[in-house]
């Protein structure tokens, strides 16, 4: 069975019993070129874009973002950007869900799904399911604000490493979100996040997706590249897109969308935490500190193939080695 022909009716992911539909999971670490190469990969194998970026879904985060431009996705269907208002937000579960939705409509329209990101949290419940957790308690999650406000969330990092080591390990201190739904999570069931996750997980995905990670060779190349890219976001106009933001009125610091490495560095400019030179500074840093985390989650996916990213033949090498898998992948039609 080839991408370009429809899987079987009558079976509950519309593939036979034995024979799972392809995918390709293309992961790597912020400005690693993984949209450029995507696209390209879509083009030659028939293939539609399925973000994997959780800054993505926001509509009017463009530049800060890197979103791809409507002219890149000419041609190329994307799906999961510009999904919702900044105000809102998007969970690790909503996005399995929806994402292993459009796998399955993507494949019955006889293309290939190509996942695409650097959320790796998105990846991983992707590949390995999620655990039963509860649902979010707007009244605690703002008592929870309430103490970061009063004490940092370093401190409160703190409690999370007492109460949960795991995850205080796993956990940067200054990723309040993460922070704030570990602590959620055992404050509601006196339970240990890391715990609840190890307990079960849903079932896997009824895809054979093929893991392939693209990233520079050097990891100062990648400093630089970040460096210059943020400079270039500037330039383009990222203080004036989040300046549109923060006058809305009903947005703030704490939201999910605000967090993103390099909007919650110029909001606390437009607040007047920081000077211009510290919001390029911090901004940078955060940027880089972010490709780091990346790069460990990486470093566990053990069955990926990995490419470099100034690999000048990178989208021939990438093909061949879609091509040796264990399923035949059809040219774009």
């Amino acid at each position: 069975m080839v991408i370009g022909s429809r899987w079987p009716e009558g079976h509950p992911t519309g593939h036979p019993t034995g024979h799972l539909p392809p995918a390709i999971a293309l992961m790597g670490p912020t400005a690693s070129g993984k949209t450029r190469l995507a696209i390209q990969l879509a083009q030659e194998l028939n293939g539609e874009i399925i973000s994997v970026d959780s800054a993505l879904v926001y509509r009017g985060m463009d530049i800060g973002t890197a979103k791809p431009s409507l002219e890149e996705r000419q041609g190329v269907p994307h799906h999961l950007i510009d999904i919702l208002d900044p105000a809102d937000a998007f969970s690790t579960g909503q996005f399995r869900q929806q994402a292993l939705h459009l796998m399955a409509e993507i494949t019955n329209r006889g293309r290939l799904p190509l996942l695409v990101g650097g959320t790796m949290l998105y990846f991983n419940a992707l590949f390995n399911g999620l655990a039963e957790l509860p649902e979010a308690d707007a009244a605690l999650r703002r008592k929870i604000d309430g103490e970061a406000a009063k004490l940092g969330w370093p401190a409160l990092h703190g409690e999370l490493a007492r109460v949960d080591p795991e995850a205080g390990a796993r956990i940067h201190p200054n990723d309040p979100q993460r922070i704030q739904r570990a602590l959620e999570v055992y404050r509601l069931t006196g339970i240990p996040l890391s715990e609840l996750c190890a307990r079960g997980q849903s079932a896997a995905p009824p895809f054979n997706i093929v893991r392939l990670i693209v990233a520079p060779g050097n990891r100062l190349v990648l400093h630089e590249i970040i460096r210059q890219r943020f400079l270039s976001m500037l330039d383009q106009g990222l203080v004036e897109e989040v300046k549109a933001l923060y006058r809305r009125g009903d947005l703030h610091q704490h939201l999910p969308s605000i967090r993103a490495v390099g909007y919650r560095q110029v909001w606390a400019y437009l607040s007047g935490e920081l000077n211009d030179a510290q919001m390029v500074e911090r901004g940078i840093i955060a940027t880089r500190q972010f490709a780091k985390r990346q790069f460990t989650w990486l470093r566990r996916e053990e069955s990926a193939s990995r490419f470099v990213s100034e690999d000048p033949q990178l989208l021939q090498n990438v093909l061949k080695r879609v091509s040796m898998k264990p399923f035949p992948i059809g040219r774009g039609a």
